[in-house]
């Protein structure tokens, strides 16, 4: 029991030491051991992990129970993903530009940027969670995601460069221009990430749907984004429009229908008119 209690707050301790990095830039480049390095490491991806999967959930839950489990793991991968495929660029350009920093520190600003990237996503939960049960609109949920990874991402990424700021000029390690180039990789990784979440869609599946692992049409990422504004901006003059065309198409209806009675009483009228001319012409 005891050592069961002192496992758990070695944990606590650790995870707690990953949102203090925060709070104090200079612990970026403290000398640290290779254990420590691997448990400061091991210590942020479950807490990327954690925050990303929880969040997925949220995204959703939406629509059903087996949606957010699958929308947690695909926005986990997500994140690691586009780690995994922008970080090699990052490290070579860094070493050509004459960057002094250890590969150790550079995982640590990154995954530090994605840490809380994904705790300020998080804290939105309760945000989205009331849209959703207060009956919130499809499109307006997914501009509402949209705009909270943009604004975390922010955040995320501010951090990373203030980290690289105090690398060139407290501890002279890092080259000034390497931060201008760092921040056009930060593009860079928002393109790869916007990628690759669009080939993993859907996250938020509309109620009407059924349950979907991949959605398959054209597009892109844009466009959707275009294409859920104006659903939000419409969706009343459309309605309206729908109603005014549906009565004047049964005023046409009406109006058919009695000039093709009129003219069925002529005709009959005509015909008759005939046949009596012509029943009066035979008898005489």
């Amino acid at each position: 029991m005891v050592s069961l209690i002192t496992f758990a707050m070695e944990k606590t301790s650790g995870l707690i030491e990953v949102f203090k990095i925060f709070q104090n830039i200079e612990s970026y480049f403290e000398e640290r051991n290779k254990d420590q390095s691997r448990r400061l490491i091991l210590n942020q991806v479950l807490i990327i992990s954690a925050f990303t999967f929880l969040y997925g959930i949220v995204m959703g839950s939406y629509h059903s129970f087996l949606q957010s489990i699958v929308a947690g793991f695909k926005l986990t991968f997500l994140f690691y993903s586009a780690i995994l495929i922008c970080f090699p660029s990052f490290y070579v350009i860094q070493q050509v530009l004459g960057s002094k920093m250890t590969l150790r520190q550079m995982v640590f600003i990154i995954l530090s940027g994605f840490v809380l990237t994904s705790a300020i996503a998080i804290s939105f939960a309760p945000i989205v969670i009331l849209f959703q049960v207060t009956g919130g609109n499809y499109h307006f949920l997914q501009l509402l995601h949209v705009l909270i990874f943009i604004f975390s991402g922010i955040f995320g990424m501010k951090l990373m460069v203030d980290a690289l700021k105090f690398a060139c000029e407290k501890k002279v390690i890092y080259p000034h221009i390497g931060v201008d180039v760092f921040r056009i990789w930060m593009i860079i990784l928002a393109f790869v990430g916007i990628q690759i979440a669009w080939n993993l869609r859907p996250f938020l599946c509309n109620k009407t749907e059924e349950f979907k692992l991949f959605r398959k049409y054209e597009g892109n990422f844009y466009t959707a984004i275009i294409y859920s504004v104006q659903q939000l901006v419409k969706p009343a003059n459309s309605d309206q429009d729908i109603e005014v065309k549906s009565e004047s198409q049964k005023q046409n209806n009406t109006k058919s229908q009695i000039t093709d009675t009129t003219l069925l009483k002529l005709l009959n009228k005509h015909y008759n008119t005939d046949t009596a001319i012509t029943l009066t012409i035979r008898r005489k």
